[in-house]
């Protein structure tokens, strides 16, 4: 699956937003056929990145990104004025592609060395943390040479990747289960590999059954 997003970064006229609180996944928004959410980070009372992003195979027109984007911020956030001060635009992969972390001499970091987590497309956290533990081993061990990430993390991720390709479940029905049912800081804390295995199958336990079960099986055969 590809996790693609347009953003723009905008300026109102009027204090809107509230800057100490980030929107993360707003599902308020037609879903494609597909996962489509926003999220919302503001700088000012005036000022916010509004991201429209969509878990899916396909990319859309240049237009229909900026559709969604004037639908969301005038329908759910009613902002009837606004100025787009800058906008972006990427394609992260979602995979479960098993990348080659180092050859010969060479160490790949990023998303060409594994460090864009499958299930979410989160990238930035995971090079920070893998780039420290470079040196660290560098530093005790006399080489920048890791051992292999943990298995269970990257099982957790091909079973979700598997549920959404087969449409065994929404993603808005999964993502809103896991903050619904879970304090928000222990799903961050999941979502960065970074929860004890206890803390793990509390968190899968509030998802739905049937559908992470069937995927599960299916990734192990």
């Amino acid at each position: 699956m590809l996790q693609h997003f347009k953003g723009w970064n905008i300026e109102t006229d009027e204090d809107v937003f509230e800057t100490s609180a980030a929107t993360l996944m707003d599902f308020r928004v037609p879903q494609r056929d597909s996962i489509a959410f926003c999220y919302v980070l503001p700088s000012s009372p005036r000022e916010a990145l509004i991201e429209y992003t969509l878990f899916s195979p396909e990319l859309l027109k240049a237009e229909e990104y900026e559709a969604s984007l004037n639908a969301y911020i005038s329908e759910v956030l009613k902002i009837s004025s606004f100025a787009i001060k800058d906008q972006e635009f990427g394609v992260i992969p979602m995979t479960n592609h098993k990348f080659v972390s180092c050859y010969n001499n060479i160490i790949h970091i990023g998303t060409a060395g594994g460090q864009t987590k499958a299930s979410t497309g989160f990238t930035f956290s995971f090079i920070q943390k893998h780039s420290a533990a470079l040196v660290k081993h560098l530093i005790e061990a006399g080489n920048p040479f890791l051992e292999k990430d943990s298995r269970r993390f990257n099982f957790y991720d091909s079973v979700l990747l598997d549920v959404l390709d087969k449409k065994r479940a929404s993603g808005e029905k999964i993502f809103s289960a896991l903050f619904q049912n879970n304090a928000s800081q222990q799903v961050l804390k999941f979502l960065d590999n970074e929860t004890s295995f206890a803390e793990e199958l509390k968190i899968i336990s509030t998802l739905p059954t049937i559908p992470f079960l069937k995927s599960a099986i299916s990734t192990l055969i």
